[in-house]
């Protein structure tokens, strides 16, 4: 049988999902779902296969050697991922943190400068600026992502990428990524783009000019809550033979025999010394086991947030009515100022994760986190269950009172991640959840609640971190509806 191209795009996403990458790594056996490669190492054939696999400036580059540097069960998966993000290669890690670390610090080192939107997700925007400050490596945050000057006047002479989130999290401020393409590319800086929840079935940010894709394939490409792992999606259409801005890609290399990066791979340096470098020798590995699965919730990935999204969608409407609720964030709201961005970008459906908030601040929020019963009280996201968590409390405890309010989140503020559950189901959940949390802040003061700002996990103020504030549940004397001072 002839191969499948995968790659034609007439083909559909959902068959994608099932036969992109397919066929390459086949032992002979012709399994029809992708064997577990459970192995540390692969045996050679002789000296000169041993060779050949670690001659990184004239050696072929098939084969396996070390399940940290490859495994077959990890290249099928990887191979999917690439076909259905439009990219040219991708790399799977052990979390979507460690692709955040493995894509930037392919890109940046010491006297390096990284800039992102403010609303980057909370672990992201540590990783930038603790992690990445400690190695010499400057954080920088847009306020208004959707404002070219304000791109323009935040990049330095030593900005080396732009990292963006394409639904964040969880106001879904939405992010014209091709704007912001247009900018870094302009200044010869390269777009990274953290797609986690929209998916490649909602949106391909390689397709409105991103450079690089990560996501945390923890939650919606394996959809069950039961592994960990990360992605990198190398679009391949980067230009890096500027030697100023990326020597690490144009200077000669010992393991390539004195080659460049560039010298030798072209269009693909920069992914291969994310791999064979950066990912290779941090060692961020995930295991064949999880790579498995991770490509088993890929083949009913569409199935999934497609009903996902449908749910979210009624859900937030009906939000949107109750007397409980101050404010809805979901862009597929017609009253979000983000959605003519959401039907541009997001024409399938905006995705299910969002924040609303309540009137009655903290304790309102605590009545409800409480209450639920079919929504699962974790920080998890992407799960085919619903989940929620109140993120000023947990995620976003660590911010001061001041940076959780410029996020313009509030002590009432809860995030929801919506599940492929029978929706009739999900709003009678929501429903005994809200009578409780208006009992609850119907007894506080003023109708209110505590006064302590609230971050969602995820949506970050322009200011960088703080030494952090304790949440404040108790109630003071003059509060507006959704717990904040007068």
């Amino acid at each position: 049988m002839a191969p499948l191209d995968t790659r034609e795009p007439e083909l559909g996403f959902s068959t994608q999902q099932l036969h992109g990458g397919v066929g390459t790594d086949g032992d002979g056996f012709h399994a029809r779902a992708t064997p577990i490669y459970l192995s540390a190492g692969f045996v050679f054939d002789d000296f000169e296969q041993a060779a050949d696999r670690f001659d990184g400036a004239t050696g072929s580059g098939d084969g396996y050697s070390y399940t940290r540097t490859g495994n077959p069960t990890t290249a099928s998966v990887e191979r999917r991922l690439a076909v259905l993000e439009r990219g040219r290669n991708a790399l799977l890690v052990g979390s979507g943190q460690a692709a955040a670390s493995v894509a930037l610090l392919g890109l940046l080192q010491a006297g390096d400068h990284v800039l992102a939107a403010s609303s980057l997700y909370e672990g992201s925007r540590g990783l930038l600026v603790e992690n990445f400050g400690r190695l010499g490596i400057e954080a920088g945050f847009v306020d208004d992502a959707n404002d070219a000057g304000a791109w323009q006047a935040a990049i330095r002479p030593n900005t080396r990428a732009v990292f963006v989130e394409s639904i964040p999290n969880p106001k879904n401020d939405l992010v014209d990524i091709e704007l912001v393409a247009g900018v870094a590319h302009r200044n010869g800086i390269p777009l990274v783009v953290d797609n986690t929840f929209a998916t490649p079935y909602l949106q391909r940010p390689i397709e409105h000019g991103a450079d690089i894709v990560i996501h945390s394939a923890s939650k919606f490409l394996a959809g069950h809550g039961s592994v960990l792992g990360g992605v990198i999606v190398d679009a391949g259409t980067f230009d890096w033979a500027d030697a100023a801005r990326f020597p690490h890609l144009n200077e000669p290399s010992r393991s390539l025999g004195g080659l460049s990066f560039v010298e030798r791979f072209g269009p693909d340096a920069y992914f291969v010394y994310a791999k064979d470098v950066v990912a290779a020798r941090f060692g961020p590995t995930p295991s064949p086991l999880n790579a498995f699965l991770i490509q088993q919730g890929v083949e009913t990935l569409s199935l999934r947030v497609e009903r996902q999204s449908r749910n979210a969608l009624a859900v937030a409407r009906w939000l949107e009515q109750r007397p409980e609720v101050h404010s809805v964030d979901y862009s597929g709201l017609e009253s979000s100022p983000y959605h003519a961005l959401a039907e541009r970008y997001l024409p399938r459906g905006q995705g299910s994760v969002f924040s609303f908030t309540l009137r009655g601040g903290v304790e309102a929020a605590r009545a409800f986190f409480d209450a639920v019963q079919i929504f699962t009280r974790m920080t998890h996201l992407g799960d085919v269950r619903s989940l929620v968590i109140h993120p000023a409390s947990t995620s976003h405890a660590a911010r001061t009172e001041d940076e959780r309010r410029a996020a313009g989140v509030w002590p009432g503020l809860l995030r929801l991640s919506i599940g492929i559950e029978d929706e009739a189901d999900l709003l009678a959940d929501l429903e005994r959840a809200l009578r409780v949390a208006a009992a609850a802040g119907a007894g506080a003061v003023d109708g209110a609640g505590a006064a302590a700002g609230g971050s969602g996990d995820g949506a970050g103020a322009g200011a960088a971190p703080g030494n952090g504030a304790a949440l404040d549940t108790s109630a003071p004397a003059a509060l507006d509806p959704i717990g904040h001072l007068a």
